[in-house]
Order: structure tokens, then sequence, then C-alpha cells
């Protein structure tokens, strides 16, 4: 302990603003810690954020003004919010983000997580922690400065790596369900295991995740999709019981059926393994999610066939109905984003057909034109998707995406695709043709588009308007 309160010490003077608020805190005579997540990350040696909560015996808001105060001879500007109704003030200074709050006691009722909450000392808002790896302090008074306090062994839990709770697990998770959330990504993160008792009484008040909010859900799918392997979370979802509460139709992918001796994978554990295959590629928290609902739609459309064994036609086109209810339900962007993450998971497999066959020019044109600038995470998702445990084959279909990779950029580079614009336009039709804007219009654009696109024609105007006199012809149209 001794070593790791030097360790601490060396962390709190290279940057005068822990002294700064140590000052602060003398001068009112307040008992002052640093708690939370910033400590657990110093002892764990991860890289520190700029977030640092501070928690003193007395009022948050008394001490985050007297720190302000000190602050303003320095030449760095610094900004403070006071928010009266929480008892907490926010500082911005130096890129750090410095939380002020005072020790409270909480009490819950039933049907919130929303507590009541009074002042209260050390002890008190120690126990209203979610678990014990968060229960470490710093002291900041200049008399104990770095002093350590462990008052719950998070330490020996943190060296242990497991998620614990300081309190009855029970009492913890009933009085706020998010705790049970905050395990599973804790666990994800830090790549812990959750103590056995503590999975236990998860299981058991998992009913609770019903009082959450879908926003307070959400957030914490999305920091548990964000972590470097994000199944480990899933996994815990699922066996604690949590997911059916928030992504039951990932649980309906579990399970491999078996008729007349021919199985299909388990499309639960395989979303799984693509999940921390495209995670290995990508931080782009939306193309993991695509990737984590590619294969929804497979349960629905699951069927047996005597002749080819287990289908899952359309799976793709009811997959992207469903990512709309998902995101609906957990009140995820509605915006561009769910039209993104649909497009994916509608296109999912358009790369992977045309790598088992010919690449031919026009399967290209059709595959950029509908993907557009999403072509590239696209194919980043089909390549995670290749799960494979036999090598030749592994092998074999990721040389077959360098095929298409190199075709879709040999295709860019001469038709310019992509950001694709048919050569003639609607005006010059409406002109030549001496018509007013009519179906017709429509109908010779998209002709024109698809001649392209099939490469029965070049994207060049003069081609492109000799088809459309031919067309107009055999509408009856004339000049």
């Amino acid at each position: 302990m001794n070593s790791l309160n030097s360790e601490i010490l060396n962390y709190l003077k290279a940057d005068n603003i822990f002294e700064i608020i140590s000052a602060a805190a003398d001068e009112l005579s307040v008992e002052t810690y640093i708690v939370g997540g910033y400590v657990r990350d110093i002892i764990l040696k991860r890289d520190l954020k700029k977030d640092v909560d501070i928690m003193c015996v007395g009022s948050g808001i008394d001490l985050a003004k007297a720190f302000h105060k000190k602050l303003k001879p320095n030449i760095t500007p610094s900004k403070i919010n006071i928010y009266k109704r929480f008892g907490t003030a926010m500082i911005s200074h130096n890129n750090f983000k410095i939380e002020f709050v005072g020790a409270r006691k909480e009490s819950y009722s039933k049907y919130t997580r929303n507590p009541n909450t009074k002042p209260g000392n050390f002890m008190d808002d120690m126990l209203r922690r979610d678990f014990t790896i968060n229960t470490i302090a710093i002291r900041l008074n200049k008399e104990n400065f770095g002093e350590l306090v462990d008052t719950f062994g998070g330490v020996q839990d943190i060296s242990k790596k497991i998620i614990v709770t300081p309190n009855e697990p029970n009492k913890t998770f009933s009085d706020d369900p998010l705790r049970m959330l905050r395990a599973v990504r804790f666990a994800s993160q830090l790549k812990f295991n959750i103590d056995e008792k503590t999975k236990n009484s998860i299981k058991k008040n998992s009913q609770r995740l019903k009082i959450l909010s879908p926003e307070r859900v959400s957030d914490e799918i999305n920091k548990i999709l964000l972590t470097e392997s994000p199944s480990i979370g899933f996994k815990n979802l699922e066996s604690l019981n949590l997911l059916e509460f928030i992504i039951p139709e990932l649980i309906d992918l579990k399970g491999i059926e078996e008729v007349e001796g021919q199985t299909h994978k388990d499309n639960f554990y395989h979303t799984l393994e693509v999940l921390d295959n495209i995670s290995k590629n990508t931080d782009n928290l939306w193309l993991r999610w695509a990737a984590l609902l590619h294969d929804i739609g497979k349960a629905p459309t699951k069927k047996f066939n005597k002749k080819i064994g287990w289908t899952f036609h359309g799976h793709e086109y009811v997959g992207s109905k469903m990512v709309n209810k998902i995101f609906k339900r957990l009140k995820l962007p509605l915006n561009e984003t769910l039209k993104y993450v649909q497009k994916i998971v509608m296109m999912s497999s358009r790369p992977i057909i045309i790598s088992e066959d010919i690449v031919t020019d026009s399967a290209v044109r059709r595959l950029i034109y509908d993907a557009k600038d999403s072509i590239e995470d696209l194919l980043t998702l089909c390549e995670a998707d290749i799960t494979t445990k036999n090598l030749k084959k592994s092998i074999k279909y990721q040389n077959n995406f360098k095929i298409v990779r190199k075709k879709i950029k040999d295709v860019e580079e001469r038709d310019s695709i992509r950001n694709f614009q048919p050569p003639v336009t609607g005006e010059i039709i409406m002109n030549h043709f001496k018509i007013k804007p009519c179906k017709e219009i429509g109908i010779i654009k998209e002709k024109i588009k698809n001649a392209i696109l099939d490469g029965e024609i070049n994207n060049d105007f003069d081609e492109a308007f000799k088809l459309m006199l031919k067309i107009g012809k055999s509408m009856g149209l004339k000049k």
C-alpha cells in the first residue's frame, strides 16, 4: 500500500489542480476526497480521462466556488456550472471536468431509481456506491494529502479482477437496477469477472430493469458495444437474464435445431463473434450496432427445406425492419443513424454473394450505387462475418473479398458510381421532347440509370442521350 500511496502522490503532483482543491478544502475546513472512476483507473494504471469526482463532507457547491476563486489569477480560463437542485457543481479547467458534490445518504422507493437524498458522512457516501472498485477514495486535505482510503477492500478486488457490491447486493440492485447494467459494463470494459453472489442477485432482480428509462439502458449498451471485446458484455447480459428485457430478439437467435440430421449454426454466438471481429477494425458505434443486428431477422425467417436444409430467405429485409422497432424501443437516434444501420443490415449479404461468384462489373456497380458512402463499412462487416474455423475456407473467403475490394476500386475510379448522377437530366428530357413534368421522365431516367449500371452503355452523355432518343421513340414521344 505504501508503494501505491507513493504512485498516487506522483499522479496528484503532476498537475497542481489537486493542490489547489486541497487549499480550498482546508480554508473551508471540510474533509475532501477524490472518489470514483478516477481513483480506480489510477490503481489500474489505465489512461486517465480528465473527468474527476470530488466529494466533501459538507457543501460541494461551496467547495467548488472556493476552488474556482483560487483559479481566477491563472491565465487558463475556467468555467463553473452550479446545479443547486442536485447540490453539485461542475468546473471545466485545463481539459479537466471536475464535479464537486457533498457526501450524502440515499433512500429509494420501489418504483423509481431516483433516490431521496440528505447530507451524510464519508461512510454514508461510500455505502451508496455501486461496487467496491468504485469505493476507493484519495484524501485531499493537506494533513493527509494523497492518502488512500479503502474501506471495502476495493484495491484487493481490483487485484482479483472481480466486481462485487459494498452493500448487500439485493439491496444494491433493487434500489438502483441500472447498477446491474453497470456491473456488466465494468466487467466488459475491465475484463473482470462478476462475483457469484453478485451474479445470483442480478438474476433475481433482473426484472427491475423495467423501471429504467430506455435512454439509461441504451447508454449502457452503447458503452458495452464500444469495449474492446463486446461479446463479454453480451454473454453476461444473456446469462444474467438481462438481455430479454433489452433486446429479446437476440435471444431468439440462440440455439441449434436439428431436423433429419441437418443443423444450423448458433446465430447468437455467431453474431457475438462477428461483433468482436468488427470491433478490431472500427470504433464506429453504429457500425458495431449493425454487426450486432445483422442477423436479427434469421429467427423469424428460419425454415427447413428437405432438399437444401435450413434457410433464412429474406432475413436481411426482415432484419432491417426489426432494427427500426429496436431503435424506437431503446430511444436510439431515429434520423440518418437509423437509416445507416438499416442499410448495412439490409445489404449485409450482398458483397458475400458477389464474392462467391464471378465478380462482374455490373454487380459491383449495383453494389456501389446502392451502398454509396457506406460501401467501406459494408465490406468491413462482411469481412468480420467470416467466422468459419476451417482455415482453407477462411483464406478462400478473405481472398475473395480482396478481389471484390479491388474490383470496387477499379469500377469506382472508372465510372464514379458512388456519386452517380444520370448524364441526361429531367430538364434535358423535357426540353427535347417538349413535355411537362410527367411519369415518362422518371421512366426514361430509370432506364438510362439501369443501362449504365448493367454496363450496356458507358456513363457518358452522348451514349445516354442516344438511349434517351430510343426510349422516347418507343414511348411515342416526339421532338
